[in-house]
């Protein structure tokens, strides 16, 4: 996973080097944010404490969403698109996960957060098939923040790329990089790539929202 890890932030430092201010300033997948504060955000877990990350925490009134969301966009507010990028490319190599933060937590982070930036930018940016199985996993997994099984009740999602299903219900197949998308909120970007019955009925669905931004 560490692999993976690295392999990823310093794949989207190069990226992040070659746009233009324009692209900085696009919004990305992430609700709320721009290229900028995803970028912003990257960099950031590595760097956290703990007593740093309490202090934020109570500022945000305890609110784990707002807390990101905060620390975010304070980063992107007063860091250049050089110095953001520098971060970055840092903490690749690095071995210091934000507090509380499980391994494969900071896996799904990078991995999610790089389609974030490239998919609104029209880039096609490879997710490895494994470590994103492996992060659909968790995802699917875990109740908070993404309560997946809640939201993706009465379909089946099969994985054309790796051996990976779960769900029970009309089947929605395609590539585990779409699916982790779709389990972790993204849904138009998701629902574009993805097949079979069970994709009509999430479209039904989406047609009455409950409300929400993405989460983070």
């Amino acid at each position: 996973m560490w692999r993976v890890i690295d392999a990823e932030r310093a794949g989207l430092a190069d990226l992040l080097a070659g746009l233009t201010d324009e692209q900085w300033e696009r919004p990305s997948l992430c609700a709320g944010w721009r290229v900028r504060e995803v970028a912003a955000h990257l960099g950031l877990g590595p760097r956290a404490r703990l007593g740093w990350t309490l202090v934020e925490a109570v500022k945000a009134g305890g609110g784990f969403n707002r807390m990101i969301d905060n620390t975010a966009r304070r980063e992107a507010a007063r860091r250049s698109p050089e110095r953001l990028t520098a971060a970055l490319r840092e903490a690749s190599g690095s071995r210091r996960l934000a507090p509380g933060q499980k391994l494969g937590y900071a896996m799904l982070d990078v991995l999610v957060h790089g389609q974030d930036i490239a998919v609104p930018l029209g880039i096609e940016r490879a997710m490895p098939p494994e470590a994103a199985r492996g992060s659909a996993e968790i995802t699917w997994r875990i109740g908070f923040p993404f309560r997946a099984r809640r939201r993706l009740r009465g379909v089946r999602l099969t994985a054309v790329d790796v051996d990976w299903t779960v769900g029970d219900g009309p089947e929605v197949s395609g590539p585990i990089a779409a699916l982790l998308l779709l389990l972790t909120g993204r849904d138009d970007a998701a629902l574009a790539r993805l097949d079979g019955p069970g994709v009509a009925a999430l479209v039904g669905a989406r047609s009455h929202p409950s409300g929400g931004a993405t989460p983070r």
